[in-house]
């Protein structure tokens, strides 16, 4: 009787068994690679959720609220109310001399004057404080998660005349490399590649038509209006037309607005880097201030 003997599994150097050892732990380790690769992608879009939301502090857009505030906070502050008050002033009389009739008065006097910043004393030049807030507004998306940014200056130099009740110079010139945001790798590219400070250092708006306002506000109070002029960016200059809108107190003049700007309008390339991409449009904004020379 003849035994048929059963094929043996091959062996040799370049043979497996799908049972060994080692079958298992390659399969451990590509297990291992996944879990690492995935651990990566949740720890990168972690991170970026938290910077969008949590570290990310953009301000909201500029609004009313801004302006009255942003008055406010210029506005003359009382005295030291440190000062000991416990010891009254003393004040020399005026003694009228021997033999005349006149009546002695004291030194101090009361000025009557309507004050300067008066609603009938607006007139003339006003220009920006550091009160003042002009930048940018940009939405981006960050490996798909949305966030805002924001650039801001308060050095603006300029002028602003009122005639009555129209503003007739409007001439705000800003620093772009002055205008800076929370993340200091954002402002690098904006710049740099996206405004080319170094070739063209400032950004302007000029208006080109007068502003009626119809009236002078009432401290407290708001009025709106349309301004005409020219926006200048990286070196190009655009016509814009935009609503204001103007509040005073009693030595402040305070102008809030924003211009839409569509990038390639003014040679700009949309701003969009890596795994950021912006939108091909931003505002421009702004809050100024004005006081007296």
């Amino acid at each position: 009787m003849n035994d048929s003997a059963e094929p043996s599994a091959p062996s040799g150097p370049g043979s497996t068994d799908p049972g060994s050892s080692e079958s298992g732990s390659s399969r451990r380790w590509i297990v291992w690679v996944l879990l690492g690769v995935a651990a990566v992608v949740v720890l990168v879009y972690g991170a970026i959720f938290v910077y969008a939301n949590v570290i990310n502090d953009s301000p909201d857009e500029l609004d009313a609220s801004d302006l009255t505030n942003a008055l406010t906070a210029t506005t003359a502050e009382p005295a030291d109310a440190t000062a000991d008050s416990t010891v009254a002033p003393t004040v020399a009389p005026t003694v009228a001399p021997t033999g005349s009739d006149a009546p002695a008065t004291s030194a101090a006097t009361t000025d009557t004057a309507a004050p300067e910043g008066s609603p009938d004393g607006f007139d003339g030049d006003w220009v920006p404080t550091t009160a003042s807030d002009f930048g940018y507004r940009v939405d981006e998306v960050i490996a798909g998660v949305n966030v805002t940014a924001v650039g801001r200056s308060n050095e603006i130099d300029g002028l602003l005349t009122v005639e009555g009740t129209q503003v007739t110079v409007v001439d705000i010139e800003v620093l772009v490399e002055n205008i800076t945001s929370d993340d200091s790798r954002r402002d690098g590219q904006f710049r740099g590649r996206i405004m080319n400070a170094a070739e063209f250092p400032t950004a302007e708006f000029v208006l080109t038509e007068p502003i009626e306002l119809g009236e002078i506000p009432a401290p407290g109070e708001q009025v709106t209006a349309e301004a005409i002029g020219e926006l200048t960016l990286r070196g190009t200059t655009n016509a814009v037309e935009f609503e204001v809108t103007a509040e005073a107190t009693g030595d402040r003049i305070g102008v809030l607005g924003s211009i839409p700007v569509v990038f390639e309008d003014y040679g700009i390339a949309n701003p969009s880097f890596g795994a950021i991409s912006t939108e091909d449009d931003g505002l421009v904004e702004f809050v100024l201030v004005f006081e007296r020379p």
